[in-house]
């Protein structure tokens, strides 16, 4: 398949030239505050902004269709004083421009261009010498385009590529390269465009980037820009160019605990429960309260729990010594405890810095007494099974993600059981305003942004776990039933933590299934050509389906000072 290299794909394909999205509901003005939502912030020598408006310079395109495409887009409408450090690249196919690039300005300089701190010895930002040309492609019949890196003079790094569709090497002017001591190393993250297929005697791929190290305590701020490459890369690799990192320790940019209160009534997700749902959410509060034990061991039949957990032993880490359980097998309130309740139920909230404090991470967890066996899905057939599947103490989440610059949503993390996936806000069901929907899969309580069965497990042989997601009666509306139980950039104090969340241990007790069984009765019932060994279908299936130690609470989960898996 030959590639053509076009000055304006809009001329071949108008009708899906893609914009800016825009949330249903304008920006409310948000609460008083410090630098949260002015729309630049101070990174310490240097200050950005968050750019989202482009103009396309040209596209790679297959000869026909639309797949495998991607686009290149010049920054556009650039605060005065503030300078690009890379161009914006997209694959086709999206109604909407989804990302950003920033833009910086040099605080160590004045408008004569003489350095302000006398204890810097370089300005923070500075032209590139030149360029190399990374790859080009010139097409007969459409026209031609090129790649460019910006070499950076000795003790900065470039933070981005620049496209052109002209020959000649782009004005040095066009964008800055970042002293050294104020970047941070980046990785590869999503290949957005490989030539394998349609150059193969002139490879070229294009990525996103991000810190190589993220979450809560990091300061790698995300540029933007995209990564070219004529040799094969992989998702994690470590980058020539670098990315930004945020020297200002005031975290001024972060929001209020006034602020937060706002972000979440105006985007608080609502939370739809499956029709057939069993097992419904709960507060912590009424778990306690309707006779969930406190396990040391083994050696006790189990200790009340009073509503706040004051009474949970409090810190240290996971050591196998205590867990939790519904009410003795002989209290008649045991299933009703497993059943949850949903009445009582509330999202339960951690806000958090995230990409260097030029985002704000809402992370809000759900929990359910009772997590209920596993479907599999066989093709065209679906099995339930009776016990696989089962544990005690469920806890789920998902995650807002919030522009720093704006206060607006930017995309949604969905935690799947074991993985997850983010979201950008254009590609959210939205149903009140600018509040979307999270749906909780049927008996797992996984989180989706679309009704629909989503299987896990091999999609090439069609077998998998059913994640049945729909919406019902039984919901959970995230805005006005929270309660935020952490935001440690605030400050000692500011936010209390409730007891329980200091329990460090197991919300379950271990259990380990027999699997083997529910699995050779599922086998017997499949067509001939349709049948595995025990072993092989087995492994089909994540490990902790047949059995694991009982699940921790949000605290103990890597994302609680991590960023989310992406």
């Amino acid at each position: 398949m030959e590639c053509w290299c076009w000055n304006n794909i809009s001329d071949y394909y108008p009708e899906v030239e893609p914009q800016k999205f825009s949330l249903p509901l304008p920006l409310p003005n948000w609460p008083q505050g410090k630098g949260f939502a002015t729309g630049r912030i101070c990174l310490g020598e240097i200050e950005v902004v968050q750019i989202t408006k482009f103009k396309k310079i040209w596209g790679c395109s297959p000869s026909f269709g639309k797949s495998n495409c991607v686009s290149f887009y010049k920054p556009d409408e650039i605060p005065k004083g503030y300078y690009i450090l890379g161009h914006y690249c997209q694959p086709d196919g999206e109604k909407h421009l989804t990302g950003y690039v920033l833009a910086a300005k040099d605080l160590t300089v004045n408008q004569k261009d003489t350095v302000r701190d006398s204890t810097s010895k370089l300005p923070a930002l500075q032209k590139p010498l030149n360029y190399t040309l990374i790859w080009s492609s010139d097409s007969e019949y459409n026209g031609s385009g090129y790649i460019w890196m910006p070499n950076a003079p000795v003790g900065y790094k470039s933070m981005g590529f620049l496209a052109s569709v002209e020959p000649n090497e782009p004005d040095p002017d066009e964008v800055r390269c970042v002293r050294a001591d104020l970047t941070q190393n980046c990785e590869a993250c999503e290949m957005m465009f490989s030539s394998d297929s349609l150059f193969p005697k002139n490879q070229f791929q294009v990525w996103k980037t991000r810190p190589c190290k993220r979450g809560m305590l990091c300061k790698g701020v995300s540029v933007g820009a995209f990564f070219c490459s004529t040799t094969s890369f992989s998702s994690g690799d470590e980058l020539d160019i670098a990315c930004l990192k945020n020297l200002n320790s005031s975290l001024h940019a972060m929001p209020n605990l006034e602020q937060i209160h706002a972000l979440i009534k105006h985007y608080g997700p609502t939370v739809y429960l499956h029709p057939d749902e069993t097992y419904l959410p709960s507060s912590v509060a009424w778990f306690f309260m309707n006779g969930a034990l406190l396990y040391k061991d083994g050696k006790n039949n189990g200790t009340a729990i009073n509503s706040k957990g004051s009474n949970l032993p409090a810190g240290g880490t996971n050591d196998g010594e205590y867990w939790l359980d519904l009410p003795n097998k002989d209290d008649a309130n045991r299933t009703n405890v497993k059943c949850g309740n949903i009445e009582s139920a509330e999202l339960y909230v951690h806000v958090k810095p995230a990409l260097g404090e030029t985002f704000t991470d809402i992370a809000m967890w759900i929990f359910c007494p009772f997590n209920g066996p596993a479907t599999v899905k066989v093709g065209l057939l679906s099995f339930s099974l009776n016990k696989v599947g089962e544990h005690v103490g469920d806890w789920e989440h998902y995650t807002l993600r919030v522009s720093n610059f704006s206060g607006e949503l930017w995309s949604v993390y969905f935690s799947e059981h074991s993985g997850g996936e983010w979201v950008d806000a254009c590609n959210l069901e939205f149903i009140e305003g600018n509040k979307s929907i999270v749906y909780a899969s049927r008996n797992g309580h996984a989180s989706f942004p679309h009704p629909g069965c989503y299987v896990q497990g091999s999609s090439k042989l069609g077998v998998g776990l059913r994640n049945d997601c729909a919406r019902s009666k039984y919901y959970v509306d995230s805005s006005s039933k929270y309660q935020i139980v952490a935001a440690e950039y605030l400050g000692e104090g500011v936010v209390a933590e409730p007891p329980w969340l200091q329990y460090m241990r197991e919300w379950g007790p271990t259990i380990i299934y027999d699997g083997r069984s529910e699995v050779e009765k599922i086998i017997k019932h499949l067509p001939f050509f349709m049948r595995f060994s025990v072993e092989s279908f087995i492994e089909l299936f994540p490990t902790e389906l047949y059995g694991e130690a009982g699940p921790t609470g949000p605290k103990e989960k890597d994302n609680w000072l991590g960023d989310e898996r992406w």
